[in-house]
């Protein structure tokens, strides 16, 4: 368990420094053999909170990162430390990409990916095997997804089922 509170850490870190430039705090790292490879959070193509990209997302930034650097690694050794959990897009797309083991602290009640029965889908998605652990740190990412809600400057997902949820926690 160590292991994974160390990386979740530098994923906080990700997601402390998104907070401060008025972003929602999500920060990832891309971990092989011990060692962190890509870190990633959310960005947004526009200085206006109103235009919000719902593209890059930390986990998509990492994974943009971590295949433009035209490294030996492979997909499958690399674990994804998350502060929160990969919305639908998001696990998609890195499973696609080859990477079978997902970590996260804050569970998305809104939009999280993770229980997607895989096995009821069609060939490709039914034969992958991936390996979720959930709940890392959870409490420190909750705290900065608190205090991302609780600024009246920061619009987004305001009054959503996850800043309810959130609030309540």
């Amino acid at each position: 368990m160590g292991d994974h509170d160390t990386y979740m850490g530098l994923a906080l870190e990700q997601a402390r420094e998104a907070l401060l430039q008025g972003q929602f705090p999500v920060g990832v790292v891309f971990v092989s053999d011990g060692r962190v490879v890509v870190s990633g959070q959310r960005e947004h193509s526009s200085e206006k909170q109103e235009l919000v990209n719902e593209i890059d997302h930390a986990e998509i930034v990492a994974l943009r990162r971590f295949l433009a650097e035209d490294t030996a690694i492979e997909s499958k050794s690399i674990v994804v430390y998350s502060t929160m959990e990969p919305c639908l897009m998001c696990y998609s797309t890195l499973i696609l990409n080859g990477i079978r083991n997902i970590v996260y602290a804050y569970e998305d009640v809104m939009g999280g990916g993770t229980d997607l029965p895989l096995d009821q889908l069609h060939p490709l998605y039914a034969e992958m095997e991936i390996t979720i652990v959930s709940g890392i740190l959870r409490d420190k990412s909750l705290e900065l997804f608190q205090r991302f809600f609780s600024n009246p400057e920061n619009p987004y997902w305001k009054d959503s089922l996850l800043a309810n949820y959130t609030m309540k926690q």
